[in-house]
């Protein structure tokens, strides 16, 4: 089978995770898969896999998951550290026609119990770590069973226990039935359960299959995202059918990362925002870790300029350039755009991008107060297209309240240029009076002051604009440096620097803007 040939059958059929690493298989089964990390669920197979390979694992832990009595239908929440195995894993259940529901283990033991309930009494699939993290949560009332990757705890059974179950015929879900239920980052409250069905996920992959045709030769991918997001299944689906080798990253220390490229010789890398902005200082390292990277990739969020600009210039490759997605768990891939070496620097930031050709999402921006939306007034960002989320599990009205027809309204406020390119300007829970964007002062300010590693804009508890930053190893900053980069910023509060690691953030590593600005709120309060 070519990848070409699997992927007009996922177009047709839609995309089932638990069939993609014998499809995958079928395509190229000897291309490499490199974890840096071990397995927590099958530690003895090491960190060389082929896809043939990870298409037998995953056989053998859906052998094991309906030997415990997992059954088609059911829900099973994957919640344990993280570990590749929590991709792996979900495809297993995903084989016997279960609904993997992927909980970050970034996750506070409150909300998981609280999504737990919400599910309905799922299976849960976790570790030993995680019981212990839950041990003030019911869990026994809240869940049907449940099943840890290895060890021993009662009340739980070990997949470890049915290691040689045999083999079960894989379950193939309706096309617009749930396949994977993942969740939204959490920055406003609680997060939202997303359902994904095979259909939408496999229209997902059009925009992008048709650029990676682009590439001439099959590169090695690292992938350093979350293994819970909807982008994991996309990016996995994507390198595999495309015959990539993958590197599997779990590791963010940029000493580790810089030692992972050096040894794998990356061609790509499709990586979180933060995890980039975190290796920036790679570029600089003298045995240039980011030489062989022609491509680099994110999604999630915006990302900065002065960042993409360091790290093309840190490879080697002619043409290297910088390909941004702007989408959200409950749409998908929106818009994009490409940057290059020699122009990165001068790009504006809140430019996330054009509608992408293949069939791709159509995007609007709708009136806020009966004007028209512009660059002064912005709009809200809407997006069309058959590839948008079916619901929010146990939540339709608060889906339908985004829901307008086929347009899919993002939370977020911007506007389209006369060329045609949608900015985004900040999300409209986090727009501050007076302030134009916070995330285009924070692009403006960051790109003056190199030694800053983070700049969170938020509204203080006079609806001021309070700059919230972070330095490089949490150094003092410099009061001269900082007046002068904001000097065109009059409405911006002073400064509040704060340790790196006490950011709250997501599992994507997004800032959690509300939380933030609620405990640098109670920092001020307790000041005076």
């Amino acid at each position: 089978m070519k990848g070409s040939v699997a992927y007009r059958s996922i177009q047709k059929r839609g995309l089932h995770i638990g069939l993609l690493p014998a499809m995958a298989a079928a395509v190229n089964g000897a291309t490499p898969i490199t974890l840096d990390h071990d397995l927590d669920v099958l530690p003895e197979v090491g960190r060389n896999l082929t896809v043939s390979r990870l298409a037998d694992l995953v056989d053998d832990l859906a052998a094991r998951l309906w030997a415990a009595g997992v059954r088609p239908d059911e829900h099973i929440v994957v919640h344990k550290k993280a570990n590749a195995d929590v991709w792996v894993l979900a495809c297993a259940a995903s084989r016997i026609g279960a609904i993997p529901v992927m909980l970050s283990p970034g996750l506070d033991a409150r909300t998981v119990g609280a999504l737990l309930e919400r599910v309905g009494r799922p299976n849960l699939l976790t570790d030993e770590h995680k019981l212990d993290v839950l041990a003030e949560v019911p869990v026994a009332e809240l869940t049907r069973r449940v099943i840890i990757v290895s060890g021993e705890r009662p009340g739980a059974q070990s997949l470890g226990k049915f290691a040689g179950a045999p083999r079960v015929r894989p379950v193939v879900r309706p096309i617009d039935e749930a396949a994977v239920i993942t969740h939204t980052s959490g920055t406003t409250g609680l997060p939202k359960l997303v359902v994904h069905t095979p259909r939408t996920q496999g229209i997902r992959l059009k925009p992008q299959w048709r650029l990676l045709s682009l590439m001439r030769e099959p590169e090695t991918v690292a992938v350093h995202i979350s293994f819970v997001h909807s982008r994991m299944v996309a990016a996995m689906a994507l390198a595999l059918l495309r015959e990539m080798p993958v590197l599997l990253m779990n590791e963010s220390d940029p000493d580790t990362v810089a030692e992972l490229f050096l040894r794998n010789r990356p061609g790509f890398i499709e990586a979180l925002p933060n995890s980039l902005m975190e290796w920036e200082s790679l570029a600089e390292d003298p045995r240039k870790p980011f030489a062989s990277v022609k491509y680099f990739s994110s999604t999630f969020d915006a990302i900065h300029p002065g960042t993409m600009s360091r790290l093309l210039k840190s490879s080697e490759r002619r043409g290297a350039f910088f390909f941004q997605i702007y989408g959200q768990s409950e749409v998908g891939p929106a818009v994009g755009r490409a940057y290059f070496r020699g122009s990165a620097h001068k790009a504006n930031g809140r430019c996330v991008g054009w509608q992408m050709p293949g069939g791709a999402a159509k995007v609007r921006v709708v009136n806020r107060d009966g004007e028209r939306p512009s660059e002064k007034n912005p709009g809200f960002i809407e997006v069309a297209w058959p590839g948008l989320a079916k619901t929010y599990f146990a939540e339709q009205d608060r889906y339908d309240t985004n829901r307008f027809g086929d347009w899919w309204r993002t939370g977020d406020v911007g506007y389209f240029t006369r060329f045609g390119c949608l900015h985004m300007l900040d999300r409209e829970v986090d727009m501050i009076p007076g302030v134009r964007s916070s995330l285009e002062v924070e692009d403006l300010v960051l790109s003056k002051l190199p030694e800053l590693s983070e700049l969170v804009v938020i509204q203080g508890p006079a609806a001021e604009a309070i700059p919230v930053i972070c330095t490089r190893d949490d150094q003092p900053l410099d009061p001269a440096r900082w007046r002068k980069a904001v000097a065109g910023f009059p409405q911006l509060a002073d400064p509040v620097q704060i340790p790196q690691a006490e950011l709250p953030r997501t599992a994507t590593l997004k800032v959690q803007r509300l939380a933030l600005a609620d405990r640098i709120k109670d920092q001020l309060k307790n000041r005076t």
